[in-house]
């Protein structure tokens, strides 16, 4: 026990470096737009900052979420509180200044994002704030609630909190399909029916799919995870900085609260009953209305073992002792499924597909979300069932992590590594979908999960 105690020690104290020295510092010296505001659009791989490039909301939301987090849980850990006058040491100031930067990133999401006269938030905007692609994309919304939860867990901000919920009955209005349950993936501007449906590109058009469905239970588990944090608080273990308002005597209406802990138990239900696939044990990816499974047999390797540990997080805030024994065998069966992806050297390759030859798969590349969330994954199969192996592949893919994906140059991590070990520099080192979101966030639950080690 002592030896995987300094394992799990070692792994805090690495990711804690990498955490603070390589992302959050790449962010705050080199993606703050200090002329336009909010966060610059788009590194390239070559490290070229392009300052006209388009600001999504999805960036902009995980910069909120990455910094809200950072924020809370360092503060913890350092057992410092950032108060904005005072007079600190170079470590409580670099607190703060994730503080600033999640301030930063709150404002700029609410004046720029968020869409005024229909509800919502833009896909995104010109490098000026303006509107560009106003379509509503509810795994965009899902993220907003996402990083607004954060920042109101993090400082008890009222106005963050209120925007959440909004946001969250936003979806539950225009995304949920009453006819054959779950949501739908995307609206036009004022809600109306959109032909192309698409997250990206490299998506198939189907009215439905495993990513939003997995981006909308994540936000909500926040939301309802701070609500509950908020209404338990009878005291203040900190000073209130930068208009945020203590935690304390927060009122959310019961309906409200209902309401968003029903929805959750419904799309824990989903993913159990009608993502998973039943045989296989992976998570379909892609579905028409009635949730007739489309695009073929494909496999994502990365999101089976990042659904695994979402599920499973979502059934603990829920409370449900029921939902949790049903939901659990589940979890490490979704995890057990994903080691189809995994190489020996601990890696996890992107995406396969069941409908080809055995081994044969479509993305073999070893991109830098996809290890960020095999190393959680496998951290709580570990934590919560007591499997050794999984601690195991876990610091393992870690091992590959600093030796082969951490830019300890530039800063960041790069996008991925080819299937022959080059390196990735055609796609962005931050950018629309490169955010300092999947890699902050395994450092900040391995500090978290094992903080007491």
């Amino acid at each position: 026990m002592d030896s995987l105690h300094e394992t799990i020690g070692k792994m805090r104290e690495e990711m804690l470096d990498v955490l603070e020295n390589n992302i959050l510092r790449f962010w705050l010296n080199q993606m703050q737009d200090t002329e336009n505001g909010g966060f610059y659009g788009r590194m390239d791989g070559h490290m070229q900052i392009h300052p006209e490039a388009e600001k999504g909301a999805i960036l902009n939301a995980r910069i909120l979420w990455s910094f809200s987090a950072a924020y809370r849980v360092l503060s913890e850990v350092r057992g410092e509180i950032a108060t904005p006058h005072s007079d600190h040491g170079s470590e409580r100031v670099e607190v703060r200044e994730y503080l600033e930067a999640a301030t930063r990133a709150k404002d700029y999401l609410i004046d720029h994002f968020i869409d005024p006269k229909y509800g919502g938030v833009y896909w995104s905007v010109d490098c000026k704030g303006n509107p560009l692609d106003t379509k509503k994309q509810f795994y965009a919304i899902g993220f907003a609630i996402y990083g607004l939860s954060e920042y109101a867990r993090a400082t008890g901000d009222r106005e963050a909190l209120d925007y959440s919920i909004a946001l969250f009955e936003t979806i539950e209005e225009h995304a949920i399909d009453h006819e054959y349950n779950g949501y739908i993936e995307a609206c036009t501007r004022d809600w109306g029916t959109i032909a192309d449906m698409r997250l990206s590109e490299l998506d198939a058009n189907y009215p439905k799919s495993q990513n939003t469905h997995l981006h909308i239970i994540e936000p909500y588990t926040n939301l309802l995870r701070c609500i509950k944090e908020m209404q338990a608080a009878t005291t203040c273990n900190y000073v209130p900085v930068l208009g945020s308002v203590l935690p304390v005597d927060i009122i959310v209406p019961m309906e409200t609260l209902a309401h968003l802990q029903g929805a959750l138990r419904n799309l824990i239900n989903i993913f159990t009953d009608k993502i998973l696939n039943q045989e296989t044990h992976h998570l379909d990816l892609f579905f028409d209305m009635d949730w007739t499974r489309g695009a073929g047999h494909l496999e994502s390797y990365g999101h089976d073992i990042e659904c695994s540990w979402l599920l499973h997080e979502a059934t603990l805030v829920l409370g449900d002792q029921q939902v949790t024994e049903k939901v659990e065998p589940i979890v490490q069966m979704v995890a057990g499924a994903s080691e189809k992806g995994l190489r020996p050297d601990g890696s996890l390759i992107h995406e396969g597909c069941a409908d080809s030859p055995i081994n044969s798969h479509i993305d073999e590349d070893l991109h830098w979300w996809v290890q960020a969330e095999n190393v959680v994954g496998w951290l709580n199969i570990y934590q919560h069932f007591g499997d050794e192996k999984a601690l195991q592949r876990a610091v393992a893919c870690w091992e590959y992590i600093k030796h082969n994906l951490i830019d300890y140059e530039h800063g960041e991590w790069f996008w991925s590594r080819h299937k022959d070990g080059t390196l990735n520099l055609d796609d962005d080192h931050a950018g629309f979908w490169k955010c300092p979101y999947h890699n902050s966030r395994m450092c900040l639950e391995t500090m978290e999960r094992f903080a007491n080690l």
